[in-house]
């Protein structure tokens, strides 16, 4: 699986998506419309031409019958014949005089001409197509006939020829129309995102630019907050440059558990496997544990940490390590520092004095300073970033533990505030967790988008 494969998995995990907000939103009030691009499938005509349908023969009135007159069936050219076998014709008998009759009866019926075929009950019928034999109904002259026989394409069932045509329908997809209750739903779900009030105002503004009244569907709305996204992300993703200077002094600060330690680590084996030489210089003094977990990352990358006794003097740890990356020819001189709260003025001067320091040995020292941010500190990322920068120059940011919040609304409000590149961001402990930014990528993450 990719990184960002990874991020999309990950960024979504553990709290109400972006995405799946954006579906509740269009799915309240929305309405199903045909899909835009897709025309409808076209029926296609039938390849038989229905046959001419007659007009029914009138019927002529029936005649009155005495009350004892047997009932008439109709004419049996009127009956749909069945498909049987062709009968011999027998020729007609000579005209006879007629006999008397001695013995008085009641009047004859009148018997079938032999040269008309009897009709045959359909179970004496020899085997052949089924046929249907319409109803009889008797009129109100107590004569029976028949009902008019109907065409044979109007007894299918319900639906048949649709199915035999194979006809299909457009396909549709639920869309909402963009008013100002969708575009202000939609502002409340960025700045829930952490995207915050002025940038969440202004990427509603540019969406509903030349489509307010239009109905858009969540796959749309999803698109296009993913390209706003990508178009204010785009200038601040750049990697962290690397210059001849050597040693290049790289300065990591941030607030307590922002992840420093852990990305001084990746950063090194990163630059490590890529042909670099790489000092770690351990300056988070005060804290046992981290000076412990920093060698154990500089085990894993092959690289050296030089420490101090807990409590020293975290600006002469980094003054040494100067020295000693000098001597050995490194190309970089990685430096930690101990966690410090942006609203603790005693702590940011001890980081403003380790700047001063390693600035004797190199007035462009540091030449890189690495802001690392929380992701799930959310708003309190932007002040972070305020007084860090004032107070030590920060040249660039690297965002961690986006695997355990779906709010990285706010590295899109850092970008459009601040304008400071964007080196790496972390999704997890691994050592390929860590990787370059890319704008698209993680817009498409952060939206729902990525495939």
């Amino acid at each position: 699986m990719s990184f960002f494969g990874k991020l999309k998995t990950k960024l979504f995990k553990s709290s109400s998506k972006l995405d799946e907000g954006l579906d509740a939103i269009v799915s309240e009030g929305g309405e199903d419309t045909p899909t835009s691009g897709v025309p409808p499938t076209p029926t296609p005509k039938p390849d038989v031409t229905p046959p001419p349908e007659t007009p029914p023969p009138s019927e002529p009135d029936p005649v009155p019958q005495p009350p004892d007159a047997p009932v008439q069936p109709p004419a049996p050219e009127e009956v749909p014949e069945p498909d049987l076998p062709p009968q011999p014709i027998q020729p007609p008998k000579p005209d006879l005089p007629p006999r008397p009759n001695p013995t008085p009866a009641t009047p004859p019926r009148e018997a079938p001409q032999p040269s008309d075929p009897v009709p045959q009950p359909p179970s004496e019928a020899p085997p052949g197509p089924p046929v249907e034999v319409p109803p009889l109904s008797t009129p109100p002259g107590g004569a029976m006939a028949l009902t008019d026989v109907p065409p044979a394409r109007e007894t299918m069932k319900p639906g048949l020829l649709d199915r035999l045509l194979k006809r299909e329908t457009a396909p549709t997809e639920l869309r909402r129309e963009l008013d100002d209750d969708m575009l202000e739903q939609l502002e409340e779900l960025l700045i829930q995102a952490d995207m915050g009030v002025d940038t969440a105002l202004r990427v509603t503004a540019n969406i509903a630019e030349g489509r307010f009244g239009k109905k858009l569907s969540a796959r749309e709305i999803k698109e296009l907050l993913a390209g706003e996204v990508a178009r204010i992300m785009e200038p601040v993703a750049r990697p962290m440059p690397l210059y001849p200077t050597k040693p290049q002094v790289v300065l990591v600060v941030g607030v307590n558990g922002s992840g420093k330690t852990t990305t001084i680590g990746k950063l090194a084996s990163q630059f490590r496997a890529a042909g670099k030489s790489v000092i770690i210089a351990a300056g988070d003094t005060f804290r046992a544990a981290a000076v412990e977990q920093l060698q154990v990352w500089g085990d894993r990358a092959g690289v050296p940490v030089l420490t101090a006794p807990e409590g020293s003097d975290p600006a002469s740890l980094a003054f040494d390590a100067m020295t000693q990356a000098q001597a050995e020819g490194a190309d970089l001189l990685m430096i930690d520092t101990a966690g410090r709260l942006q609203n603790r003025a005693d702590l940011m001067e001890e980081l403003a004095k380790i700047v001063r320091v390693i600035r004797k040995k190199d007035p462009d020292a540091p030449h890189n300073t690495l802001l690392v941010l929380d992701a799930t500190t959310g708003q309190n990322a932007l002040s972070q970033v305020k007084t860090f920068q004032e107070l030590a120059n920060v040249s660039g940011l690297v965002m961690t533990k986006l695997d355990g919040t779906a709010k990285g609304g706010v590295l899109v409000a850092l970008a459009d505030k601040f304008g400071l590149p964007i080196h790496a961001i972390g999704i997890g402990e691994q050592i390929d967790d860590l990787q370059a930014f890319d704008p698209e990528e993680f817009a498409a993450a952060l939206t729902g988008t990525a495939a």
